[in-house]
C-alpha cells in the first residue's frame, strides 16, 4: 500500500520529489509557501498532483505519512519544526531519491570545485561506456531523473543544503573536495555547524565504502579526523601534484592538464578526485588522458571566452567567495585586471591580499556597494574603479590591460544585487567581450 507522501518547495527539488512518489504510487501533496512557476504548476497540473501556494496547511501536512522538502527550506523554518513537533518523518529530496533506486552513487561535496569535479568524474565515465547519469546540485534533479530513467552510476552534485537532510543515505564513492567559510548565514555563522552539515555525505557510508578527501584542506582533514565514519579513506596530498599542470592518479598514472581546458591547482585536486572516483567505480585508466582532453566544463568557471588585442577575458562568475577567487588569482600566469564585486557575504579578503598585490594591476568593483572591496585592496592595486554595469567594466578593464595581459571576472561576492543570478552575470560579461571595438 503506497504512503501519503507531503512534499513541501514547488522548485526543482519538490516537483521531482512529487513526480517520483506519485510514479511509485504513492498519493502525493505538494505544498509552497510562496508562489509556485507557471512551468512547475502546469507539470503538477498535466500529472494531477494536488498542490497549494502561498501558504501551508499544516493539518494537510500533519495527516501525510511522510515529508520530503526542497533543500532551500531550512530546517529552523517554523513549518518544519511544527512538523517535527508533530512526530512527523522529514527528509531531503536525495534521501528520497536514494531510497528509491537501486543504482550506485559517486556523492560529490565541497565549498568551491564541486560541479567541475562532477562533470569531469559523469565525462570519464560515460567516455568508458559506462551507464551514468549526472544529478544532483547540477543539471537534472536527482528525483525527476528517477521519474523515467535508470542509471548503473548517479554522479551526485551535494550542497551542504541537501545533505543536512540526508539519513540512510551513502554513496558507494563520496568526495570531499574542501570545507571553507560560504554560506553561514544558513549556519549561525558557525563553520562548525556548515562543516557538519558537509560530513553528513559519509555518516551513513560502511568500511566497504571509499571517501576521497583533500588532505591538502586543513578544516577537512580535522573534520574527516573527527568523523566516526566506517568509510575507507583515500587522501590527495601535496605528493600528488607535478608541478603546476601534471597529477598522480594512481603511482602509475599520471594525467596532463595542459591538455585539456582546465587550469590552476584546484583543478588539479579536482582532477585527481574525479578520476579516482571514476576508477573506483569501474573506469580503466587507459582512457582517461584522452577523456580529460576532450572535456568542456560548465560554463562561468574559469571559462576563457575570447581574446581581444592580446588581452585574454576569462569568465569565472561562479566564484561566489573568497576562496574560489584564491584558484583563480592562483591560476594566473600574467597580470590581472580583476572585475569584482556585488552582494557581500561577510567576505575576509585576508587571504587572498598578497595575490592580490603580486598579480593584479587594476580593481573594477561592479556592484552597488563597493566600500570593503574598495577599503581592502585600494593600496594594493595601482588602480581601482567603481561601476555598475557590465559593459562599462569591461570597457574600463579592457582600457587598463595590455597585450598578454588577463582581464578575469572573479567577483568573490553573490550576484542578486545588479544581476539575476551568476549565469546572468557571466553571460552579460561575455556579451560585453564580444562588443568590444
Amino acid at each position: 500500500m503506497g504512503l501519503r507522501v507531503g512534499v513541501l518547495g514547488g522548485g526543482i527539488s519538490g516537483i521531482g520529489a512529487a513526480l517520483l512518489a506519485q510514479t511509485k504510487g504513492h498519493e502525493v501533496w505538494l505544498s509552497d509557501a510562496g508562489k509556485i512557476k507557471e512551468t512547475f504548476r502546469r507539470t503538477l497540473e498535466i500529472n494531477k498532483i494536488p498542490f497549494e501556494e502561498s501558504g501551508h496547511r499544516i493539518e494537510k501536512l500533519v495527516a501525510c505519512d511522510l515529508i520530503v522538502k526542497s533543500p532551500g527550506i531550512p530546517n529552523t523554518s517554523e513549518v518544519i519544526q511544527t512538523l517535527i513537533e508533530a512526530d512527523k518523518e522529514v527528509i531531503g529530496e536525495i534521501e528520497w531519491a536514494f531510497r528509491n533506486t537501486k543504482g550506485k552513487i559517486i556523492g560529490i561535496t565541497g565549498s568551491n570545485g564541486k560541479t567541475t569535479t562532477t562533470s569531469l568524474c559523469h565525462h570519464f565515465l560515460i567516455s568508458a561506456g559506462i551507464k551514468a547519469a549526472k544529478v544532483g546540485n547540477v543539471g537534472e534533479s536527482f528525483c525527476h531523473y528517477l521519474v523515467s530513467s535508470e542509471a548503473d552510476w548517479y554522479v551526485c552534485e551535494l550542497s551542504s543544503f541537501q545533505l543536512e537532510d540526508v539519513e540512510t543515505f551513502h554513496p558507494a564513492v563520496a568526495v570531499l573536495l574542501n570545507i571553507t567559510p560560504d554560506h553561514l548565514d544558513r549556519y549561525q555563522y558557525s563553520l562548525d555547524r556548515y562543516a557538519e552539515a558537509k560530513l553528513k555525505i559519509a555518516k551513513a557510508m560502511t568500511e566497504d565504502e571509499t571517501m576521497v578527501y583533500n588532505a591538502m584542506d586543513p578544516v577537512t582533514v580535522a573534520k574527516v579526523i573527527a568523523s566516526d565514519a566506517e568509510v575507507r579513506l583515500n587522501s590527495i596530498r601535496e605528493t600528488d601534484l607535478l608541478g603546476k599542470d601534471k597529477v598522480y592518479v594512481t603511482s602509475d598514472i599520471v594525467l596532463d592538464l595542459s591538455r585539456s581546458g582546465l587550469m590552476g591547482r584546484h583543478n588539479q585536486v579536482n582532477v585527481i578526485a574525479a578520476a579516482r572516483a571514476a576508477v573506483l567505480a569501474g573506469c580503466p585508466t587507459s582512457g582517461l588522458q584522452e577523456a580529460l582532453e576532450s572535456f568542456v566544463n560548465e560554463p562561468h568557471r574559469m571559462e576563457v571566452v575570447g581574446t581581444h588585442q592580446e588581452v585574454t577575458y576569462i569568465n569565472d562568475s561562479k566564484a561566489t567567495n573568497v576562496d574560489a577567487v584564491y584558484y583563480a588569482l592562483e591560476a594566473m600566469q600574467h597580470p590581472v585586471i580583476w572585475i569584482a564585486g556585488g552582494q557581500d557575504k561577510g567576505n575576509d579578503y585576508e587571504p587572498i591580499l598578497t595575490l592580490v598585490e603580486n598579480k593584479v594591476k587594476a580593481l573594477i568593483c561592479l556592484g552597488i556597494d563597493n566600500k570593503k572591496l574598495n577599503e581592502t585592496f585600494s593600496t594594493k592595486v595601482n588602480y581601482t574603479s567603481e561601476t555598475t554595469t557590465m559593459r562599462e567594466a569591461v570597457r574600463r578593464a579592457a582600457s587598463h590591460a595590455s597585450p598578454g595581459d588577463i582581464v578575469l571576472l572573479s567577483p568573490a561576492c553573490a550576484s542578486f544585487d545588479l544581476f539575476k543570478n551568476y549565469e546572468d552575470r557571466g553571460d552579460q560579461f561575455k556579451k560585453a567581450v564580444s562588443e568590444l571595438e
